[in-house]
């Protein structure tokens, strides 16, 4: 039987609000909402009675939120993307606090095996001359970083996997020795879409993954939620999944 949890929302935009219905679907208790600051000093004994927070804010306000969290001594599942340079003094100070905090560039369980397989084709085309890689995410017009989390996380992983490429840029700028290009596009009612792509001059090999609607990235969020419980540490979907 999937365990009942009391939970706090800290942000209550899209994902904010799919995870709400997703909750009440499932008998689930969303005991606070904290959307502004104003909600953190007048609903902090509601947040300290709850199980797990989950938090869907913003690149500036996704730190302090954790923290918060921390010193509530209530787990966090955080989304929010954009902040990942802040990430070693989250950790540090996570693992002084005895604190939980599993933190994810995406939720969805596809867009996971995904970077598995990301994973798998950087690996298998490092050492093939003359395949050049590049990345190309839509997402919809209200997301505000760009590039996404998850396209920052697949293009770290193939720079990891290659010697011939240092970082990743905006495509948009040319393609630089050394640089792995990203585009973004910012469209209207589009979930999310992520495609890698190896070019040559004979042809040409694809991966793509394409979200349908929110209901994924809530549902492994929920996931989360429960996998935490009764957990001290930093933990991402890799943990969660035994990858």
């Amino acid at each position: 039987m999937e365990q009942q949890l009391h939970i706090a929302l800290i942000g209550y935009g899209k994902m904010g609000h799919a995870i709400e219905t997703m909750a009440l679907a499932k008998k689930h208790t969303v005991r606070v909402i904290i959307d502004n600051e104003s909600h953190w000093v007048s609903r902090l004994d509601q947040l300290a009675r709850c199980d797990v927070a989950i938090e869907f804010t913003t690149p500036e306000a996704a730190p302090a939120n954790i923290k918060r969290c921390f010193d509530m001594d209530v787990p966090v599942v955080t989304g929010t993307t954009g902040w990942v340079h802040e990430l070693p003094g989250i950790a540090r100070l996570c693992e002084e606090k005895k604190g939980c905090l599993f933190h994810a560039s995406n939720f969805s369980i596809g867009v996971n095996f995904f970077f598995e397989l990301n994973n798998r084709l950087a690996g298998m085309l490092a050492g093939i001359k003359g395949y050049r890689p590049r990345i190309v995410e839509s997402h919809h017009s209200q997301k505000l970083d760009a590039p996404s989390g998850t396209a920052i996380t697949l293009a770290n992983d193939i720079i990891a996997a290659r010697k011939d490429l240092e970082t990743w840029g905006d495509a948009g700028q040319g393609a630089a020795p050394g640089v792995l290009p990203i585009k973004s596009y910012r469209l209207d009612d589009v979930t999310g879409t992520h495609v890698v792509a190896y070019d040559s001059d004979i042809d040409s090999i694809e991966i793509k993954h394409t979200a349908h609607n929110r209901s994924g990235f809530a549902e492994g969020a929920f996931l989360a939620a429960g996998w935490v419980a009764d957990k001290q540490g930093v933990f991402t979907m890799k943990d969660m999944l035994n990858f």
